[in-house]
């Protein structure tokens, strides 16, 4: 391949035309700079110096000196709705609302920011209105689940039944466990209102979405036995055993009250000893002793504890067995059992709750719906010693 000599006549040329292409850059770069308010670079400094409250009053400073910043009215806005300042965050929102010059999807993202702001400052009708709006829009999905938490909190349980429905339909999570509690919580209104044919109806709705709804089954015969139906209850609650034997706990006391008022309490005992001989809880295991003590004697109740103690150990176990063990114990060793049984249960008291696997919210009672996350069966029924003992 020959050398051609014209070539060194151009890389002269094209150094030059890169040192100018450069130089224009910088320029570009420098003009930029000073175009940018001093007060966004405050802001920024601030941010990373942990001083929100400087930070946000820096960037109102732009947004104020320069109006076109949207994408700073969102950050401003999301940033104040954390914070809880929901006024100023919907200010900010419906500023940006009030113009003419954003794009659709720009306008759009306002109003789905605007809907959650109306949320949580617990303007629940406008928010409705806006997640509606919002259901035919690329934020649609969204806007639904929003208005799902809505009609939770309103306690509008056929809205939530349809917008769940919908839900389901257009997205890859079922919602069939929620929809069946929403139909539980129909039924519980119905109960409330002595409209029990009605209530029965809902609670048939609940089986049928979802057949391992153990609520349905629990309301079932507590109706049941209230109309006087006791061996109708008993076999609504023992269908809990096939849908899922963790909420076996719920239906002891349920089931032994059922069999007294049938005179039937060695079948009661019978069947909870077999319940508990086949699913270790402690509840189960507190139903299934005070029955053994009120029918059978300490003696009995204590072996029963011990038993299950070998098998599953428990400090709320523990305080059972030193229950039964202070009632047979002679008179001379009575305070020493007392003694021990006291620091036993001040000890087990904190592994005596129920705590959502979702959340990890802690309660003394059980609840089907979490009142911290809004989780819906997100509670065991067991408590946390036996989940931790799990």
């Amino acid at each position: 391949m020959e050398f051609e000599y014209w070539w060194l006549l151009a890389l002269p040329l094209f150094f030059s035309l890169g040192w100018i292409a450069a130089r224009i850059d910088i320029k570009h770069l420098q003009s930029e700079s000073r175009a940018m308010p001093r007060a966004y670079f405050r802001g920024l400094n601030f941010l990373l110096n942990e001083q929100q409250d400087q930070a946000i009053e820096s960037f109102i400073e732009v947004v104020r000196a320069d109006p076109e910043t949207v994408e700073l009215h969102f950050a401003l806005g999301n940033l104040f709705r954390r914070r809880g300042e929901v006024e100023r965050a919907i200010r900010m929102h419906e500023n940006l609302l009030s113009r003419t010059d954003i794009d659709p999807e720009k306008r759009l993202s306002a109003q789905f920011e605007l809907g959650q702001d109306y949320l949580k400052a617990g303007l629940l009708d406008r928010a409705e209105d806006i997640f509606t709006s919002l259901q035919a829009s690329s934020f649609g999905e969204s806007a639904r689940k929003f208005l799902l938490e809505i009609y939770e909190q309103e306690r509008d349980w056929e809205k939530a039944i349809e917008i769940a429905r919908q839900l389901s339909a257009t997205s890859p999570t079922s919602y069939q466990k929620e929809i069946a509690q929403f139909y539980c919580e129909r039924a519980a209104s119905e109960i409330a209102r002595s409209e029990l044919d009605a209530a029965r109806q809902h609670l048939g709705e609940a089986l049928t979405t979802s057949r391992a709804c153990a609520r349905a089954n629990l309301m079932l015969g507590d109706m049941e036995t209230q109309a006087g139906n006791h061996e109708q209850a008993i076999r609504f609650w023992k269908l809990v055993e096939t849908q899922n034997p963790a909420y076996l706990p719920l239906t002891a006391d349920r089931l032994f009250n059922a069999y007294r008022h049938l005179n039937k309490i060695a079948d009661a005992l019978l069947l909870l000893r077999d319940y508990l001989s086949r699913n270790s809880s402690i509840d189960l295991l507190g139903a299934t002793f005070q029955a053994s003590l009120e029918h059978e004697g300490a003696r009995a109740a204590y072996e029963l504890v011990r038993d299950e103690l070998r098998r599953n150990p428990s400090l709320l176990g523990l305080n059972k067995l030193l229950e039964a063990a202070l009632l047979d114990a002679p008179a001379e060793r009575r305070q020493d059992i007392s003694l021990a049984k006291n620091l036993i249960h001040q000890h087990s008291q904190r592994l005596a709750l129920y705590r959502c696997e979702s959340c990890g919210f802690k309660a003394r009672t059980f609840h089907w719906h979490c009142p911290a996350c809004g989780g819906w069966e997100t509670f065991p029924p067991r408590r946390t010693e036996d989940q931790e003992n799990a």
